[in-house]
C-alpha cells in the first residue's frame, strides 16, 4: 500500500483549515484516512505555535513504515527538525517568460536609441 502523509482540507469557504493525516495515496484528498497526525491553520501568524501542531511520535512511526510526506508536510517536518533540510532549486521560476524577455529587449533597444543622439550631441 502506497502511504502518504498529507493535508486534508476542512473549514468553510475562504476559511481553510487542514488536518495532517496518514492515508493511502489512492484515497481522495478529503476522503478516508488511517490516522490524524495533527492540524495546520494557515490563517494564523507564521510565528504562532498554534499554526502547525503535529504528534511527532506518530509522524516518525509512519515515516519508518515507509509513508512519503508531501512537499508541504516535508517543510513542516524540516521546521520541526524531524527531517534534514534539503536544498531546493526552482531555476525556471525566476526566469522571465518569452513575452517579458521580448519586452525587455525592446525597451533596452528604445533606451539605447534615445541615448545615442544625446551622447553624440554631448560629445560635440
Amino acid at each position: 500500500m502506497a502511504m502518504k502523509i498529507r493535508l486534508a482540507r476542512g473549514g468553510s469557504k475562504k476559511r481553510p483549515f487542514y488536518s495532517i493525516v496518514a492515508t493511502d495515496s489512492r484515497m481522495p484528498r478529503d476522503g478516508r484516512f488511517l490516522e490524524k497526525l495533527g492540524t495546520y491553520n494557515p490563517l494564523l501568524a507564521k510565528d504562532s505555535e498554534e499554526r502547525v501542531k503535529m504528534d511527532m511520535e506518530r509522524v516518525k512511526y509512519w515515516l519508518e513504515k515507509g509513508a512519503q510526506p508531501t512537499d508541504r508536510i516535508t517543510r513542516f517536518l524540516e521546521a520541526a527538525g524531524a527531517v534534514a533540510k534539503t536544498e531546493r532549486k526552482n531555476l525556471k521560476k525566476a526566469v522571465p517568460g518569452k513575452k517579458a524577455t521580448e519586452r525587455a529587449e525592446q525597451k533596452a533597444a528604445k533606451e539605447a536609441a534615445a541615448n545615442a543622439p544625446a551622447e553624440e550631441a554631448s560629445a560635440e
